[in-house]
């Protein structure tokens, strides 16, 4: 793929989700052709016969997996993927991964030795996770409980997500085979992250620290299932001890502007009234 975008079509799993719906609309910004792909438009990472025709005449893919790109069934299913996709002729694909994830190397791996033309996105912890999915529910009722003890966090606005992965698929060679770390600007705890909220709407909100295990309890009252509750005990005991507690300066090198800040963030929301009760 050229630095010329023009007629270029490019596959966006997860387009309904936080991080592809945004890279869909950069994607169109950008000039591309977006082809959509969601449970919504018959695509489902769980079912094989749905890959060929969301593959078919496309330039290059974004690839998210769904519930964790370190989920047991994630190595299989992308390396499966981009091999169908490297032998329809859609060599271009960016993969979106976790920063500092161990259990997500396997799946970057199955990735590169696809013979896809890859790029790795290693991203730190989403700030929309603050506004969209399972969270939201516990701060629009004052109080955030999570697993995270005091550790510090580059929370990342993923908008900035998807300007790299666009950028990525629009620069030619130059992100071919490589692994691009990227984090916001700079360092908050979660207790911190949560005063920033309370701040930006003029409520106030608390944040309540728990173990992985007892954060576990929970979701499993919520009615998770119990395989999942177990990935997700595992992940935050490992992913939340300290070991992103540093910033890369890679989305400004790729983007050539600083990453949004988690109170523009927070401002932004809280004036759509993200957090209302």
């Amino acid at each position: 793929m050229t630095e010329n975008t023009r007629n270029t079509t490019v596959l966006v799993t997860g387009a309904s989700g936080r991080t592809g719906s945004r890279v869909a609309e950069a994607a169109r910004a950008a000039g591309l052709t977006v082809r959509a792909a969601s449970r919504a438009t018959g695509f489902d990472w769980a079912d094989r016969a749905s890959w060929a025709a969301a593959l078919a005449g496309a330039d290059a893919a974004y690839l998210m997996y769904p519930t964790d790109v370190g989920s047991p069934a994630a190595a299989g299913a992308v390396g499966t993927l981009a091999r169908e996709a490297v032998e329809a002729g859609v060599r271009r694909l960016v993969l979106l991964s976790s920063r500092g994830e161990e259990r997500a190397r396997p799946t970057e791996e199955a990735l590169k030795e696809s013979g896809a033309d890859w790029t790795v996105v290693r991203a730190a912890w989403f700030a929309q996770n603050f506004s969209e999915g399972p969270l939201v529910e516990g701060l629009r009722h004052g109080e955030l409980v999570f697993p995270a003890g005091e550790v510090r966090e580059p929370f990342i606005d993923v908008r900035d997500i998807a300007d790299v992965v666009v950028t990525a698929l629009t620069a030619g060679e130059r992100y071919v085979g490589r692994t691009l770390d990227i984090t916001g600007p700079r360092l908050l705890t979660f207790r911190e992250a949560v005063a920033e909220i309370s701040a930006a709407t003029g409520g106030t909100f608390t944040y309540t620290p728990v173990s992985a295990r007892q954060y576990g309890e929970n979701l499993k009252a919520f009615g998770v299932p119990p395989e999942e509750v177990d990935f997700l005990v595992d992940l935050f005991e490992s992913l939340l001890d300290g070991r992103n507690a540093h910033l890369s300066a890679e989305v400004r090198q790729i983007l050539g502007r600083a990453p949004h800040d988690f109170s523009e963030f927070a401002r932004e929301n809280a004036a759509a009234g993200v957090w209302k009760a």
